[in-house]
């Protein structure tokens, strides 16, 4: 886990919308940069806190109040969210402090995992092809009675998320993987699948929701697939393929929706896209990597897009449109002090994750 402080931001973000953004290539910078263009305050990025495991580490979410992340390898774990005052730049990172831990969650690894809004409720699925949902109680942090399996899935759970409903309230659960390349939503009520959708041709990689009826998919089969609830339907369908080239495109690794809504990025191959969602149009395609993207989000107000790769990096993208020599000292965060005992996947997914919600508690996004 890292940690990092700045000067904060006013104004909106994508104002409006045409250039975006500027992006540098993994060869460009090295190592964790800070500084910048005369008169820049420099930032700095600390390690506060380490997660270690024997097995890669596939999942790691954040609960809805910050107070914890669950963890998930073969084994699940629940941590407590680190003291992060007074930090200096010598500061001596510890592991964290495990409020639960479960060996051998599932017959296989933890690939995926999610909270409900409230965080009262918490989802994993696993490549033994189910998925387990248990009752957490976010005031004493604690998992309450016993978890509840769900098995629907044809082949490894890839990505799953919650959905309120908001005709009723309810809680709904949204999944997909490989096998039958299929999208299944769940009642967690009465944890009986209601509804599959189909359309996607290869294996569920990535889901996304918002706005409480419309969600957003991506898939082995270079595109991206949105769908509305409400028509219980596939509404669009996003080829990866960038515009005005042969290339083929390729599998839709990661997929995130800003908070207002209007902008999707799409991690694919060692690019970005960015798309208009209100405008239905293909902004820009850019590559902050070198090897492929697995992870893409957006800060709490916009401002920037963090994205982790294969390559053993975090880029952080304005999205501002800014100048070049304004992004470049801290558009690229090389990780270098991991041990290689982890997969290259592991360690960009959780620190991309923690990174990102601790940059959230900022305004500076």
């Amino acid at each position: 886990m890292c940690a990092q402080g700045g000067p904060g931001r006013t104004g909106s973000p994508y104002s409006d919308i045409p250039h975006f953004t500027r992006s540098y290539s993994p060869q460009s910078s090295s190592g964790v940069e800070s500084g910048g263009s005369s008169g820049r305050r420099r930032r700095h990025y600390v390690r506060v806190t380490q997660v270690e495991d024997d097995q890669p580490v596939r999942a790691a979410e954040f609960h809805p109040n910050g107070q914890c992340y669950v963890v998930g390898t073969p084994v699940l774990r629940i941590c407590s969210y680190p003291k992060l005052y007074n930090l200096r730049e010598d500061h001596l990172y510890h592991p964290p402090t495990v409020l639960y831990k479960k060996p051998r969650h599932h017959k296989g690894p933890v690939y995926c995992s999610a909270w409900n809004a409230t965080g009262d409720l918490l989802a994993t699925g696993s490549n033994d092809k189910t998925i387990k949902m248990m009752r957490f109680n976010p005031e004493f942090n604690a998992i309450e009675g016993k978890e509840v399996d769900i098995n629907i899935h044809k082949g490894t759970v890839r990505d799953l998320c919650f959905m309120e409903d908001l005709s009723n309230r309810l809680n709904l659960l949204i999944s997909g993987g490989a096998g039958d390349s299929r999208i299944y939503i769940t009642d967690c009520e009465t944890v009986t699948p209601f509804q599959s959708m189909q359309g996607h041709s290869g294996q569920i990689l990535s889901l996304y929701t918002w706005g409480g009826a419309m969600f957003v998919s991506g898939s082995q089969d270079r595109t991206v697939r949105f769908w509305d609830l409400r028509s219980r339907s596939c509404v669009n369908i996003i080829p990866t393929r960038p515009e005005k080239t042969s290339a083929p495109g390729s599998p839709a690794t990661s997929v995130c929706v800003d908070p207002t809504g209007r902008l999707l990025a799409v991690g694919h191959d060692s690019m970005v896209m960015l798309y208009d969602i209100v405008g239905g149009r293909v902004l820009q395609h850019f590559r902050p990597h070198a090897a492929e993207v697995r992870s893409v989000r957006f800060s709490s107000k916009a401002y920037f897009l963090l994205s982790a790769s294969h390559d053993q990096t975090l880029a952080l993208t304005d999205l501002q449109g800014k100048s070049p020599n304004y992004l470049k000292p801290f558009q690229l965060l090389i990780f270098w002090w991991y041990t290689n005992k982890f997969s290259t996947s592991s360690n960009c997914m959780i620190i991309a994750i923690i990174l990102k919600i601790y940059i959230q508690n900022y305004e500076l996004l």
